[in-house]
C-alpha cells in the first residue's frame, strides 16, 4: 500500500489522504534484519518501526556491545533488541507510548534469543539524560539516534544545540572504554557539522573519543553523486575515555 505523508501534504497544500490499500486487506506481517524479528503495520508508525536504513549499522553496533546499554530514541526497539543479545543489560526510552507498545511486542517475538529483559521508559530524552547524568548513572553502551532535527535548513542551529546536548550527557555517563553510537538522519547536518558537534561535546565533557568506525546508511539506501540528498544518515561508533 502507498504510505501519504501528512507532512508533505500539507506543504505542497494537498488536503489530508488517507493512505488507500491497493489490493486485499492485510497491513501487518512479521519480518526479521539480522535475525531479529520485527512487527510491521503498513498502516500506521513511521516506515517500518525498525529503519531499514539503519541495518547495518545495528549488526555493526553489536559487535561492540557488552555489560549495561542504554538506547536513546529507541523508537520501536531497532538498537536495544539488537543489544539485548550481547548486553547484560538494556534501558531503551522513547516519547512515544504507542512505539514503545510496539517495541514491547517485538520484545516478545524475541525471548528466545534475548539474554535481558529490556527496561522500556517513556519519557524525554533530553529531560532524562540530564537527570541520568546528574544522577551518576553510568553505562558500558550507549546509542542516540534520534529524528530528524533539521527538516529545514533554517532549523540547522537548533539541530546542532539539540545534537550537543544529548551526545554531551552520554559522553558524561560512559564507563571508561565505553562505547558511543552516534547517529543524525538530518540531511541538513552535513558529516563535518555532525563531526564538529561531537568534538565540541567531547571537549566540554573531557573525554578521549576515538572513532572506531565512521558509517552511514545501508548499501541499499545507494548515496547518489550528484544528489546530495541521498546522503543524510551519519553513524559513529567510538571508544570513550
Amino acid at each position: 500500500m502507498p504510505r501519504s505523508d501528512e507532512r508533505i501534504r500539507e506543504l505542497e497544500q494537498l488536503p489530508p489522504l488517507t493512505s488507500p490499500v491497493l489490493h486485499g486487506s492485510r497491513t501487518r506481517t512479521i519480518f526479521t534484519i539480522n535475525g531479529v524479528q520485527f512487527h510491521y503495520d503498513a498502516a500506521s508508525g513511521q516506515k517500518t518501526g525498525a529503519f531499514l536504513d539503519q541495518r547495518e549499522n545495528y549488526a555493526a553496533a553489536t559487535a561492540y556491545s557488552k555489560g549495561k546499554a542504554l538506547d536513546v530514541c529507541t523508537y520501536q526497539g531497532g538498537f536495544a533488541l539488537h543489544l539485548a543479545r550481547t548486553c547484560e543489560k538494556v534501558t531503551a526510552i522513547d516519547i512515544s507510548r504507542e512505539a514503545l507498545e510496539v517495541a514491547e511486542q517485538n520484545e516478545k517475538l524475541n525471548a528466545a534469543f534475548n539474554k535481558p529483559e529490556i527496561e522500556w521508559i517513556e519519557a524525554n530524552a533530553f529531560d532524562l539524560l540530564k537527570d541520568y547524568s546528574a544522577a551518576g548513572q553510568q553505562y558500558d553502551v550507549i546509542v542516540l539516534d534520534p529524528p530528524a532535527f533539521a527538516r529545514t535548513k533554517r532549523n540547522l542551529d537548533a539541530a546542532i544545540r539539540g545534537y550537543k546536548e544529548l551526545n554531551l550527557r552520554a559522553l558524561k555517563m560512559l564507563k571508561p572504554g565505553g562505547i558511543l553510537v552516534t547517529c543524525s538522519c538530518s540531511f541538513h547536518v552535513s558529516e563535518a557539522d555532525f563531526l564538529d558537534v561531537v568534538t565540541s561535546a567531547a571537549v566540554d565533557a573531557h573525554r578521549s573519543v576515538r572513532i572506531l568506525e565512521k558509517r552511514t546508511q545501508a548499501s541499499d539506501h545507494p548515496i547518489l553523486l550528484g544528489v546530495p540528498e541521498s546522503h543524510y544518515l551519519k553513524c559513529l561508533i567510538c571508544c570513550v575515555s
